[in-house]
């Protein structure tokens, strides 16, 4: 097995505006906390080659990943589309690159350089390639999520940052992080992968500053720890928890940030020292296009009475625009006007791409949505593959994908979420992307 690694700073011009926590906030950014990148690992088993790039990003949308693609294909041939998968941690502390309406403004000349950049890691670790040997374990990873729609935590910020703290139902997020380690023939760590699922969202509405909130600053660390690697955070099933820091004031917010950080380091670390070596005699890769159906309840004139509610609220003399209330309500009606658009195309269904490289014993199954739990829980008690890694945030933003209890009783993942991405909400995603993710097992292994 070969394999290479590169990273690329991607970090935007201090004053673009943050993406994330709230409609329309005016959240511009004052200063550089801490480098963005896009950190890629090539694999090369045999002649098949798969390329796996993380980026310091809230998410992507599908334009910049077609566009990404389409740069690394141009520069090395042997790859095609499936072969390239583009993750992001989903940082609140970044630039506005997903198709989230309200959700800061987009800096047009930042995103028209970006798949550059972000290609350009992809290209570099492709013409890095060494032989090495892979090494995992599995780590214990505590004191860092909640689970916002099923737990029922008070989090006081002195005692969520003793290192004695435990959520109340920590079976409800993840308590374990997968480390991947690689080193050369020399025995020298070459790269280094971390996989866990929480929103990185210690960071605040209140916070100005760009980072890639605890997972950037934690990895990043890490790679100055061990120079000469490169170290890729892949983000897992993080729809339903959250950090335990998440809401507060800016100076109690960073504050906990390196703490966060140190925690999720420190289980990283422990995992690369641990680490066992595992054979590598395949690498393949599958990619398929799937169309998930969309909530049969939201027809025209169900959206038409959502727009009267909403231009309700805006439509008079007296609206303020400084109030929530009123910049949420625009971007609910952008979203409406945008399913309006959706449904007189006549589509019924909304189109994402699932993916997986298989490198080993390891399965990496990326999807375009922030997964809840139970859906990683249900893929892996079905997967085959010997490590199965359920990754979001992957070739693309299609919202959340929230389980069957979280979209029968309703709520922001569910009922709102879908209108700040001006998509109409699934009808029943969690059966359908457990379907898709089983799927692409099922055609490696045939």
């Amino acid at each position: 097995m070969k394999a290479g690694f590169a990273s690329y700073e991607i970090t935007p011009r201090a004053g673009v505006e943050l993406s994330g926590f709230g409609p329309f906030r005016l959240r511009h950014s004052i200063a550089i906390r801490d480098r963005l990148e896009a950190r890629a690992a090539a694999f090369m088993v045999q002649k098949k080659m798969a390329v796996l790039i993380c980026c310091d990003l809230i998410g992507l949308s599908r334009d910049l990943v077609q566009k990404t693609r389409a740069i690394i294909r141009q520069n090395v041939a042997t790859l095609t589309d499936a072969d390239i998968m583009l993750s992001c941690s989903h940082t609140h502390s970044g630039p506005a690159t997903a198709e989230y309406t309200g959700w800061g403004e987009k800096d047009l000349p930042y995103l028209e350089i970006l798949p550059y950049k972000i290609a350009q890691a992809g290209i570099n670790a492709c013409l890095q390639m060494q032989k090495v040997e892979l090494s995992t374990a599995l780590v214990a990873c505590e004191g860092i999520g909640v689970n916002r729609e099923y737990g029922c935590d008070t989090l006081d910020l002195v005692e969520v940052l003793k290192e004695s703290w435990r959520p109340t139902q920590a079976k409800l997020t993840d308590t374990s992080c997968r480390v991947i380690k690689f080193t050369n023939e020399t025995g020298e760590m070459k790269g280094f992968m971390a996989y866990f699922g929480c929103h990185p969202v210690v960071c605040s509405a209140d916070c100005h500053y760009i980072h890639g909130d605890y997972p950037g600053i934690a990895m990043r660390n890490l790679m100055r720890e061990f120079p000469g690697s490169i170290g890729l955070f892949l983000q897992g099933a993080q729809g339903d928890v959250n950090s335990c820091v998440v809401h507060k004031p800016e100076q109690d917010s960073l504050l906990a940030l390196d703490i966060i950080a140190g925690r999720f380091a420190r289980a990283v670390r422990q995992g690369l020292q641990q680490a066992q070596k595992m054979p590598v005699k395949q690498l393949k890769t599958a990619a398929n296009q799937v169309n998930f159906s969309t909530n049969p309840v939201f027809t025209m004139e169900h959206l038409q009475e959502l727009q009267a509610e909403k231009e309700k609220i805006l439509h008079h003399p007296e609206a303020d625009d400084q109030k929530q209330e009123v910049r949420m309500a625009m971007v609910q009606l952008l979203g409406i006007r945008r399913m309006q658009e959706f449904l007189r195309s006549g589509q019924k269904t909304i189109a994402g791409e699932v993916q997986l490289i298989r490198l080993g014993p390891l399965d990496f199954l990326g999807s375009p949505f922030e997964i809840m739990q139970a859906i990683k829980n249900d893929v892996l008690a079905a997967a085959q593959a010997p490590i199965p890694l359920v990754m979001g945030q992957c070739n693309g933003s299609n919202g959340y994908a929230p389980d069957k209890q979280c979209a029968a009783r309703g709520g922001y993942a569910t009922d709102t979420v879908p209108l700040i991405n001006g998509m109409l909400p699934y009808r029943d995603i969690h059966s359908e992307l457990l379907q898709a993710l089983l799927e692409l097992e099922r055609q490696l292994n045939s």
